[in-house]
Formats: structure tokens, C-alpha cells, sequence
């Protein structure tokens, strides 16, 4: 088994003067940053207090999810022949909060659109969806289930 090792550096910029003095005391933004990379600006999501503005841990893990899969899903497609000229996800996820204030996502769905060059691909391109989420590291590291609603077609939508 080969591992891979991922690194960045998370620091919290949230605090307004007093900490974690109390609840409504600080905010919840944080840098990402990964080097190399532009900084990612972080935040909880607005329920929980968190900036709009910034990314939350839920999109960034709906994220995580969506663009795993087409990395899968195309390199699947270019191996099978299937040409794929033009891929746009809107993917949606539901996160179930707890009584005490947990939670836990319940589960994702992926909706591509796919333009392929030739209808007699649509198929094939159909099935690829199946093994890309067997593929996918992301989605193999969830404990809920991730489902797929593509449109493929041949020509414009």
C-alpha cells in the first residue's frame, strides 16, 4: 500500500480581544494555508456564528467530495474512451445538528452535468459515475452514503 502525507497550517485569527471569554467573545475565522497555495479564509458556518464571507468546514467538505469525484470520473472517461468536453457539478449536502449542538452529515449528493462528443458515449459515461465513487478517496472515508443524479448529453444543453 503506498501512503501519501498531507500537511497545511490552520491558525485561528478570531480573537477579538478577550479569547474564548464567552461565547459571543470571538469569531470563528481562521487562515488555511498550504504552501505554495493562495490562503483560504476560513470560518464556522453562519448558524453557528461563523462569516459569510468565508468558507465553512461543511462547503469545504461538499467540495472535497464533488471535485474528487470528476478528478475520478474523467480520468475514467479518458481510459474508456469516453470524451468528455465540459463538466459542472452542483452537488448538495445535508448535515443532521444534534440536540447538544453535534452533528453529523446524513449524507451528499452529486448532480453533473456532462457534455460528452458523441451520443453514443451517453452510456458508457453513465456507468463511469458508479466506479468513480468506488474510486474516490474522499468518498470512500465517509460513513454516509454519496449519490449521483448526472445529466450527460451530446451537444448543448
Amino acid at each position: 500500500m503506498k501512503i501519501h502525507q498531507y500537511t497545511l497550517q490552520l491558525e485561528w485569527t478570531g480573537n477579538k480581544g478577550n479569547g474564548t471569554s464567552g461565547y459571543t467573545a470571538y469569531k470563528r475565522d481562521h487562515v488555511i494555508r498550504i504552501s505554495g497555495k493562495p490562503e483560504l479564509p476560513g470560518s464556522s458556518d453562519p448558524a453557528f456564528r461563523g462569516d459569510p464571507a468565508r468558507y465553512n468546514p461543511e462547503e469545504l467538505l461538499l467540495a472535497s467530495v464533488s471535485s474528487c469525484h470528476m478528478l475520478w470520473y474523467l480520468h475514467l472517461c479518458a481510459e474508456a474512451g469516453v470524451i468528455v468536453v465540459s463538466y459542472e457539478d452542483n452537488p448538495a449536502g445535508e448535515m443532521a445538528e444534534t440536540a447538544d449542538g453535534g452533528g453529523r452529515f446524513t449524507g451528499i449528493t452529486l448532480r453533473p452535468k456532462i457534455e460528452v462528443t458523441e451520443a453514443s458515449m451517453i452510456a458508457k459515461a453513465n456507468e463511469l459515475h458508479k466506479r468513480a465513487n468506488e474510486l474516490c478517496f474522499i468518498a470512500n472515508s465517509l460513513n454516509f452514503p454519496v449519490r449521483h443524479e448526472a445529466s450527460i448529453v451530446n451537444g448543448e444543453w
